[in-house]
C-alpha cells in the first residue's frame, strides 16, 4: 500500500526551476533510497514532502491526502519527520532538551519516546546532559535523527545521513534506519554513499532534477545505472 505518491512535482528556487517532472510512490513500511550527486535534486525533492518548499506545480499525497503546500508545521501533526542535512542539532542545549524539541507535537509519553531514542542509539544515554555541541559528528547525526523520531512519525525523511561520518560510523547509522523500518516508520533516504542500497527495498536514483532509475535496492546495486549516474557513460568522467 502506497503511503506517499508525488507525481509531476515541478519546484525551483526564484524564477529556477530544479524539480523537473518528478514523480514516484513510496509504499508503506519500506525503507526508500534516493541517490545521486550533488544539485541532482535530491534535498529540493524532501523538503517539499516536508513542507519547507512549496510545488509549483504536481501532487503530493501522503496516506491518501492531499499535502503540497501545506507549511511544516501542519504536516509533522499528520506523520512526516524531517533530519534535514547539515544535522542542525542546538549545540548550546543538552542532548535530552534537544530531544524534546522534537516532540513540540505530542506532550505525552515524551520519557517513552526518548527511551525509545536511545534504544537505537544507546551511546546518547549517558550522554543525556551533555551539550549537543560537544558531541561528535556522529553522535550529533545520531541525535539529529532522534530528534525527528521524537515526533512519532509514519514517514522519516533523513537528508544526507552519512555525511562527513567514517565507514564504521556510516554503516551503524544504516542499520539502525533499518531497524525504525522494522519497527514500522517508513523511511526516506537521501544519500550519496552508495552503500546505503544494503537496506534499500525501493531505489531512485536523480539526475539534473529527474528520477532517471526507480527500481529495487538490490537491482540497482547489480546495474550499471549508478556508474553512468555518477561517472557518465561508458564510466568516462561527467
Amino acid at each position: 500500500m502506497s503511503l506517499l505518491e508525488v507525481e509531476d512535482l515541478r519546484v525551483g528556487y526564484g524564477l529556477l526551476p530544479v524539480l523537473h517532472g518528478v514523480s514516484f510512490t513510496v509504499d508503506e513500511g519500506t525503507t526508500t533510497v534516493l541517490l545521486g550527486l550533488n544539485g541532482a535534486g535530491k534535498t529540493t525533492t524532501v523538503n517539499t514532502i516536508a513542507g519547507l518548499l512549496s510545488p509549483w506545480s504536481g501532487r503530493i499525497r501522503f496516506a491518501g491526502r492531499d499535502i503540497g503546500g501545506l507549511p511544516t508545521e501542519q504536516l509533522v501533526p499528520i506523520g512526516i519527520s524531517l533530519c534535514p542535512e547539515g544535522r542542525r542539532v542546538f549545540p548550546g542545549l543538552s542532548v535530552r532538551t534537544n530531544l524534546e524539541l522534537g516532540a513540540w507535537t505530542r506532550r505525552t509519553n515524551m520519557s517513552g519516546a526518548i527511551d525509545r531514542v536511545f534504544s537505537y542509539f544507546p551511546a546518547l544515554a549517558p550522554r543525556a546532559r551533555q551539550l549537543a555541541g560537544t558531541l561528535s559528528g556522529g553522535e550529533q547525526q545520531m541525535l539529529a535523527i532522534g530528534r525527528a523520531l521524537m515526533a512519532g512519525p509514519k514517514l522519516l525523511l533523513v537528508d544526507e545521513a552519512s555525511l562527513g561520518l567514517a565507514p564504521i560510523v556510516t554503516q551503524m547509522l544504516f542499520s539502525v534506519l533499518s531497524k525504525i523500518t522494522e519497527d514500522g516508520t517508513t523511511v526516506i533516504v537521501v544519500e550519496q554513499n552508495v552503500g546505503v542500497l544494503s537496506i534499500a527495498d525501493h531505489a531512485l536514483v536523480m539526475e539534473k532534477g529527474g528520477i532517471i532509475e526507480d527500481t529495487t535496492g538490490a537491482a540497482l546495486a547489480s546495474s550499471d545505472s549508478l556508474r553512468h549516474a555518477y561517472l557518465g557513460e561508458a564510466g568516462q568522467p561527467a
